[in-house]
């Protein structure tokens, strides 16, 4: 049986990491070496590094942060953030990422995931995709029931500024077609809230797709993971505040979803 994975999220702008709720109002949580140092203690699975500045204001990752974290991490390390191209893709593994997240860019130029999993492979290649629901009924997308209601997934773009109009349903399996090789999906309704995992949504991603679904947004306490683990296929669940401002280790997580019997690697 495959375990699950528990993932903390670096969100990182200008050398700091911060967290928000619905991708504002951020607020600052720490130094990236120093909580990646720590994640690495507790026994996270991965952790993912975003630099949320480097969309939005058009400059590539800071490849400094990317090597000091880097040295101090054993586990796999996934860097996105300001990815256009290959190169990018290259310095940043080469900096000592093992996987590179794209988003804004493949959205705009989807070439750019089959070019680097045609070059790195496609364990190499995670597609971030930020997603928000619409409560309209469109018979041109892909319709998905929810205790809120009937809604499709927009697709949104720069950090969550711009919604594109794509469906996120369609866009994940396009991702998959062209050489994803893991989809990290942040509900942007969930995101910062505490409220859970957007579950209705991972679970249609988990169902429609056959990549690993890494399902983020909403965790707030332990039973949220168990919830998405135990209603969803998600494969990993990322989650951020709870880790930063230390209401959980990830020891924590993994020791009450082992009690549970969700197989996890302890």
């Amino acid at each position: 049986m495959l375990t699950k994975r528990i993932i903390p999220c670096l969100d990182v702008k200008d050398g700091r990491v911060v967290k928000g709720v619905h991708f504002v109002d951020l607020r600052d949580a720490g130094d990236p070496v120093e909580l990646s140092r720590m994640y690495n203690e507790q026994g996270a699975d991965e952790l993912v590094f975003l630099d949320i500045s480097a969309s939005p204001r058009g400059h590539a990752t800071t490849l400094e942060i990317v090597s000091r974290t880097a040295a101090e991490v054993f586990i796999p390390l996934t860097v996105g953030g300001g990815i256009r191209s290959t190169e990018d893709m290259k310095k940043v593994l080469k900096a000592g990422a093992d996987k590179v997240g794209v988003n804004t860019a493949a959205v705009k130029d989807p070439e750019l995931i089959r070019l680097g999993a045609e070059k790195f492979g496609t364990q190499c290649i995670v597609c971030a995709i930020d997603a928000k629901a619409v409560f309209e009924e469109r018979e041109d997308r892909f319709m998905v029931d929810t205790e809120q209601g009937r809604c499709w997934y927009e697709v949104y773009i720069y950090g969550g500024r711009t919604g594109t109009g794509v469906d996120a349903v369609e866009w994940g399996r396009r991702v998959e077609e062209l050489g994803a090789g893991e989809i990290l999906l942040t509900s942007m309704d969930a995101d910062g809230t505490k409220d859970g995992f957007d579950l209705a949504m991972t679970d249609v991603f988990s169902r429609e797709t056959n990549i690993p679904i890494i399902a983020s947004g909403g965790a707030g306490d332990k039973d949220d993971f168990y919830n998405v683990f135990k209603n969803t296929g998600c494969d990993a669940a990322l989650a951020a505040s709870v880790f930063h401002y230390k209401e959980y280790t990830v020891g924590d997580i993994k020791d009450f979803l082992g009690k549970k019997g969700v197989a996890v690697r302890i």
